[in-house]
């Protein structure tokens, strides 16, 4: 977390701190825990993501901004997923999507380089499975999203997107 926030800092990125405990659910598409102020006698929720409170902190003038913070979704568990865990979200004023993807490749590249000597991770996806290497060098390669959906999971996407053939398409064949 230090060298995450060593890097937004440098970059002139404010951390914040979004109430943990809401009066809605909102920010993502998960069920969220639900608890209870005892004073004020108000059902309250706690958070599923920091994003909408990130994004009015930009609307209202702060250009970059990120918050560490945890997590609560009520949803399954298992091995590798826990309802509760850290994220870290950042917002970048007058940016796209392409900025944002580079700013994170160079973050989780140089981190790794920074953590093992080397932008290559080995590890085993469990006691007996066999060795697997990932290389964090960038540029990492970029995948266009429907393409490759299209092309992995073996159909074609009805066009136009906003169609009501689309809609059926993907409710019937995506889960």
């Amino acid at each position: 977390m230090n060298y995450v926030r060593r890097f937004l800092d440098e970059r002139g990125f404010l951390e914040v701190e979004t109430p943990n405990l809401n009066q809605i659910a909102g920010g993502a598409a998960a069920r969220p825990f639900l608890s209870w102020h005892k004073d004020l006698s108000l059902p309250m929720y706690l958070r599923i993501a920091p994003e909408l409170y990130l994004k009015m902190l930009v609307v209202g003038g702060l250009d970059r901004v990120y918050e560490i913070g945890r997590q609560f979704r009520n949803e399954g568990i298992d091995m590798t997923h826990n309802p509760e865990f850290t994220t870290c979200e950042f917002y970048w004023a007058y940016k796209d999507y392409n900025d944002l993807m580079e700013q994170t490749e160079l973050m989780i590249s140089e981190m790794v380089k920074s953590i093992k000597g080397t932008y290559k991770v080995v590890y085993h996806d469990g006691p007996d499975s066999k060795e697997m290497e990932v290389d964090f060098t960038p540029p990492w390669k970029r995948f266009p999203m429907l393409a490759t959906v299209e092309e992995r999971g073996n159909f074609k996407i009805p066009r136009p997107l906003e169609s009501e053939e689309c809609n059926d398409f993907l409710k019937k064949n995506v889960r």
